[in-house]
């Protein structure tokens, strides 16, 4: 569909008009117009690290007041999965809904583009999938349980540049604080190499790692879970070798938006700077020439915000209109039902979600509307003051 989204600003505030034609950004002009109600317009946001399949209603895990190692809580999860009644009732959703409903958590946080950390599953490249989850030329989870021979093995069949991720450093002991060292002897760690965590680098191999061209994935909420810190990330800021991932909610963030909310929190950077990280830097760091920036051409992934609302203050149910790859999936009631969105209320919220996404709702917090009367034929055929056919 061709649309035409105006009465909007950009990040910094300026009047702006977007056309949306066969998924992609174009000149405004022509197609349905949609008034955003001088919403701000943003790139679709881009989560560098999630595991789709652990989310849903899961709670974020610990068995110990404190790990040291990321060892040690995979060795308490592990043996629990066969006996407890929390996690063995979210493994019998099945593995395709439990992706789908990661990939819902993604899409109402306004990120339109996860890096999957796990084995691509079909779901995942299927047209209505909440989100787009590239798919990176390699990875292998962790020298822990993955092995070094193995680990070097994945890489050396990844194309050299290509994207290729693992999870690095993932503690606060000396197993964590050598395993970056371990990396280097491997010969894994180069241009498209992306690290996830590195709670355990010391500031001479951050420096290392950035002039190696790879990149770090920070997940800060999921640190201070299980280790009690996270790392500093000035150095991999200052070098734009830094980027910020929700993990899944077995030890992260709710969402991005959370995440995004504590890194604001931690770092004190300001709006500008926490947008233009998780949209043009993310697309730029992971080889997504296709997105990240409001260009024509470019992929119609985009956020509208309500003006005034900052990003590192925004929560989901905030969210005016969420759009993946030209298609609205995702939007507030006034928006999303005369394009025929489904509605729902989010926290309590009246929005409106893509039909498709409503059949097998398991996202806390999200419920399909109940109600009360049914309409009356032209009762449900008038337009709601922000959408409208454009004039011919």
């Amino acid at each position: 569909m061709k649309f035409e989204l105006h009465h909007a600003t950009d990040a910094r505030g300026q009047p702006l008009a977007v056309g949306i034609h066969q998924g992609r950004l174009a000149e405004p002009g022509g197609g349905r117009r949609i008034d955003l109600g001088g919403a701000r317009l943003l790139p679709g946001l881009i989560n560098a690290h999630d595991h789709l399949h652990l989310n849903g209603e899961l709670p974020r895990l610990r068995y110990r007041e404190v790990y040291r190692n990321a060892r040690d809580w995979i060795a308490d999860v592990t043996p629990r999965v066969a006996t407890d009644p929390v996690l063995l009732a979210h493994r019998a959703q099945g593995r395709s809904q439990r992706l789908l409903t990661g990939g819902l958590k993604n899409l109402l946080s306004g990120a339109t583009t996860v890096l999957h950390h796990d084995a691509r599953e079909a779901v995942l490249d299927d047209a209505d999938f909440p989100v787009d989850v590239p798919a990176p030329a390699g990875w292998a989870h962790s020298l822990v349980l993955t092995g070094d021979a193995a680990v070097q093995a994945s890489r050396a069949a990844t194309p050299a540049g290509s994207l290729w991720i693992i999870h690095a450093a993932e503690g606060v002991d000396d197993e964590a604080a050598g395993e970056f060292d371990r990396l280097e002897a491997l010969g894994v760690v180069g241009p498209g190499t992306v690290l996830v965590h590195g709670l355990g680098l010391s500031l001479a191999q951050q420096r290392r790692l950035a002039t190696a061209g790879a990149t770090l994935v920070w997940c800060p909420r999921s640190n201070l879970h299980l280790f009690g810190r996270t790392l500093d990330p000035t150095c991999l800021a200052g070098e734009r070798r830094l980027l910020l991932g929700s993990d899944s909610r077995i030890s992260g963030s709710r969402d991005l938006l959370a995440e995004l909310g504590l890194a604001a929190h931690l770092t004190g950077w300001p709006d500008e700077r926490l947008i233009d990280w998780v949209t043009s830097q993310a697309a730029t760091a992971l080889g997504l020439h296709d997105r990240g920036r409001l260009a024509p051409g470019l992929r119609a992934d985009l956020v509208a915000l309500p003006p005034g609302l900052p990003l590192s203050q925004a929560r989901r149910a905030d969210l005016r209109l969420v759009m993946v790859g030209g298609r609205v999936l995702y939007a507030d009631a006034d928006l999303g039902e005369p394009l025929g969105l489904v509605p729902v209320t989010v926290d309590g919220r009246p929005k409106a979600l893509a039909p498709h996404l409503v059949a097998d709702l398991a996202e806390p917090g999200v419920e399909a509307a109940r109600r009360a009367a049914r309409q009356a034929p032209c009762q449900a055929s008038r337009r709601a003051p922000g959408v409208a056919e454009a004039a011919s």
